[in-house]
């Protein structure tokens, strides 16, 4: 079973693991970047939390996975249609102020990760914002199902280095804000073109 069949299958327990997740933090250090009004891509909008956050404030929101059954799911709770892609299918040029990639991209095979940053820094409008999550560590491969990258800031650094119209701003450590998985640590970053 790949990563994506295991979201379409794990739909349910997945929604209900993260729709009540508390990103209020780190929403607002992303939306203190953003102009008013932005046009926001949240790629890999999972459950459709982050996408529903954005649309109440007010940015034009573009929501997009990979997973079927996680798209209806999104167009379910915000009544906005889903691009049903995966991240090497992303082709928009110049077209959002900010890209939102909270633990989407760690799904992707650390050789392909520069090509997917590539993609997304076109996508950006000049001094656009792009956050991404990933698992704190260098662990790669499968785990529970689903294909992992952890990365450090180092490995971030080595990956963002390969693409010359991206450099980092900030990368903070987290705790997990899901319930029952504090121990976890995550790495979040704010990149700018």
């Amino acid at each position: 079973m790949g990563t994506i069949d295991y979201y379409d299958t794990h739909a349910d327990e997945f929604v209900a693991g993260t729709l009540g997740a508390d990103m209020g933090a780190h929403y607002k250090k992303f939306e203190a970047l953003l102009p008013a009004h932005a046009a926001v891509m949240d790629c890999g909008c999972g459950s459709g939390r982050d996408t529903l956050h954005f649309l109440a404030c007010g940015y034009k929101v573009t929501p997009l996975d990979g997973s079927a059954e996680l798209a209806r799911r999104t167009t379910e709770l915000t009544g906005l249609p889903v691009r049903v892609q995966t991240f090497d299918q992303i082709d928009d040029a110049s077209a959002f102020d900010g890209i939102w990639a909270c633990s989407s991209l760690l799904h992707v095979k650390k050789d392909d990760l520069p090509a997917i940053f590539a993609r997304l820094a076109r996508a950006l409008r000049p001094s656009g914002m792009l956050y991404v999550s990933f698992k704190y560590g260098t662990f790669e491969g499968e785990r529970n199902g689903r294909y992992f990258t952890d990365l450090t800031e180092e490995g971030l650094a080595r990956i963002v280095a390969q693409v010359p119209d991206l450099r980092i701003r900030e990368t903070w450590v987290t705790s997990d804000v899901r319930p029952g998985h504090d121990a976890e640590k995550w790495l979040n970053a704010l990149i700018v073109k």
